[in-house]
């Protein structure tokens, strides 16, 4: 068990099958992953998209300890995914050098020094680090201005320390899980425009500097640019930077690609390592005497239960010696293809804790078939969450998007929130719609074609931003309160004993990943 870098991967072995569909290989062969077996996929849903098979040296990984998650230990058997997320900056913000100067960060290179942070108690620290990976993307772009007047432009995905913990720019998109983010009432953690320069830094520099409990910079206004920019980010020694005077958290995962002579920005979307040799792996580890037993996380990176896993199937083989160790593990993931291991989650749940985290935001069909046809309908996501009670598994589901005008009157949230608690589910959170550049312009022609009659009352909720009026919200949020008391759910605690009804496994059909 590791802290996980690329070394930690060796070529696979020789080839001794072909997963269903696979076509022959045509992309070369990365640098980093000399004999790693090449696949491509001649269907659609794995179109330009490359899979390097390859044999890990170690597969539970310890989770940096910046990351401030709950949870030090996860397994993740594939690196990269197809769900293009990003975490960059505009290039001309000033990162800080260990020499006290700056410089662009679209000027940046391997192996650079400059400052980033470590956690001591409630402080945090100035420390050298390295600059680990280095690459830019086009993304939709944010400026974010503070108190003194610094200005950074980011793209929505991009984290800042605040006082409370890293938050990203904006929410989560419509659908997904919810997540911390930037508000005018947030501050940032940095000295902004009163770092020190190069002429006034102590002997030494700033190593081993306390950012003190004031060094922090009001959020004044936080506005979508509307149109995207070529944004760069890097990885650092720390997993984080010092960029425009504020603490900025860098992307951990798509760096790591550049460890297999790959790009850190489309490569990571569309070349897929995985591990073919995980679940062999993930028994061996667990039998150290140096393994203690603690919680793994997995899902939290990549998804688990990503597309490829549909024909790679890693993940029984892992879920097998989770179980058979008895080693308490979450799961959080999109898709119902989590259906197909719920006879090992079963087994599993009977002698350790196993934790399960599953988006409905309404039950009419005809609205499903209209706004989101490509995914699992409701009801088939409904008989998910009902396999899983069934199984004993507490599940709680994220009710979103909840849509202004369509689903959140009191009839909408009635149906679904009673769907809800009768699938079995042990609480609901209600995520209202929230529209960031790219989903807002899709959104909006949309319901322009489906419902013309509303573009006047969303321009009203809107204006130019991405979310609904704070009171909309709370209102919104407190009927689906009411009606989730009135149908008996509520949230479990961390603590609450799981029982687990034993039942044959029944036959499960291989659904696909939102």
């Amino acid at each position: 068990m590791r802290a996980m870098r690329w070394e930690n991967l060796l070529s696979a072995p020789p080839d001794t099958g072909t997963p269903p569909g696979a076509a022959p290989a045509a992309p070369p062969l990365p640098l980093a992953l000399p004999g790693a077996t090449v696949r491509t996929f001649d269907t659609p849903g794995f179109a330009g998209m490359t899979f390097y098979e390859v044999r890990a040296k170690s597969i539970i990984n310890r989770v940096p300890g910046a990351s401030r998650v709950p949870f030090q230990w996860t397994i993740n058997p594939y690196r990269g995914c197809s769900h293009a997320c990003a975490y960059c900056l505009a290039g001309d913000t000033a990162i800080l050098l260990a020499d006290g100067h700056t410089r662009p960060l679209a000027e940046l290179r391997v192996g650079d020094q400059i400052y980033g942070t470590v956690a001591q108690g409630n402080h945090r620290r100035y420390v050298r680090t390295e600059v680990l990976a280095h690459w830019s993307t086009v993304k939709p772009a944010y400026r974010i201005t503070l108190a003194d007047g610094t200005e950074l432009t980011a793209s929505g995905d991009h984290r800042f320390l605040t006082p409370r913990g890293w938050k990203h720019v904006v929410g989560a998109l419509p659908g997904e899980p919810p997540r911390p983010y930037l508000a005018i009432t947030d501050s940032l953690v940095g000295t902004g425009r009163a770092t020190p320069g190069p002429a006034e830094l102590p002997a030494g520099g700033l190593d081993g500097t306390v950012l003190g409990g004031r060094a922090v910079l009001r959020i004044r206004r936080i506005e979508p640019l509307d149109r995207e920019l070529q944004l760069y980010d890097i990885t650092t020694g720390t997993g984080d930077f010092v960029a425009n005077g504020v603490v900025s958290h860098n992307c951990f995962a798509r760096g790591t690609h550049t460890y297999l002579d790959l790009d850190a920005g489309r490569d990571f979307d569309s070349k897929v390592v995985v591990k073919v040799n995980a679940g062999e792996l993930v028994r061996r580890e667990l039998a150290a005497p140096k393994w203690s037993g603690e919680h793994i996380a997995m899902g939290t990176n990549v998804d688990c239960y990503q597309r490829a896993e549909g024909r790679y199937q890693l993940m029984p083989s892992i879920l097998a010696a989770l179980r058979d160790f008895a080693n308490p593990f979450s799961i959080l993931t999109k898709g119902t293809l989590i259906l197909r291991d719920l006879p090992l989650l079963q087994e599993a749940a009977t002698v350790t804790r196993v934790g399960i985290s599953m988006s409905i935001g309404f039950v009419d069909e005809r609205m499903w078939r209209s706004v989101e046809s490509g995914t699992p309908s409701p009801r088939r996501r409904l008989d998910a969450v009902r396999r899983l009670t069934d199984a004993g598994f507490p599940v709680g589901v994220l009710m979103a998007p909840i849509l202004p005008g369509l689903t959140d009157t009191d009839e909408s949230i009635e149906a679904t929130v009673a769907a809800i608690a009768e699938a079995g589910a042990v609480s609901v959170t209600p995520l209202p719609l929230h529209l960031r550049p790219g989903a807002r312009e899709w959104y909006a022609g949309w319901l322009a074609r489906e419902f013309p009659q509303l573009v006047p009352h969303y321009r009203t909720l809107f204006g130019r931003g991405s979310y609904l009026p704070q009171a909309y919200q709370r209102e919104l949020t407190a009927r689906v309160r009411m009606a989730a008391r009135r149908h008996g759910l509520h949230r479990s605690e961390p603590g609450e004993t799981r029982q687990v009804v034993p039942a044959p496994a029944p036959a499960v059909e291989q659904l696909t990943l939102l």
